[in-house]
């Protein structure tokens, strides 16, 4: 880090969080890469390749829009409180109904 802001003075490293990859808008735009372009891999030369991301690029900025997150605030505290709230597996739930008098049956 410290090699990289001596060369150059003007750079600013943000560390995002190692767990948010969604955030990265570059890796959202490269998922959409690999599904809408390189998959399936036929292709028979690098050129082939490259005239296809070239193609997919102006397509892309033709009909591109800013991403419409959909979870809200309100989603995630919704997800934390269930998270937090204890329950019981299915299998304990099915281990219980199984259990009578003391009996496995």
């Amino acid at each position: 880090m410290q090699r990289l802001q001596q060369r150059y003075p003007r750079l600013q490293l943000v560390h995002g969080p190692v767990h948010g990859s969604w955030l990265n808008q570059i890796e959202v735009y490269f998922s959409i890469i690999q599904r809408k372009v390189l998959t399936p891999n036929d292709y028979k030369s690098l050129d082939e390749v490259a005239h296809a991301l070239w193609q997919f690029e102006g397509h892309f900025e033709a009909i591109g829009r800013p991403f419409q997150w959909k979870f809200t605030r309100s989603d995630l505290n919704e997800l934390l409180a269930k998270l937090a709230t204890p329950k019981t597996t299915e299998l304990a739930v099915a281990a219980e109904e199984q259990y009578v008098c003391g009996r496995m049956y």
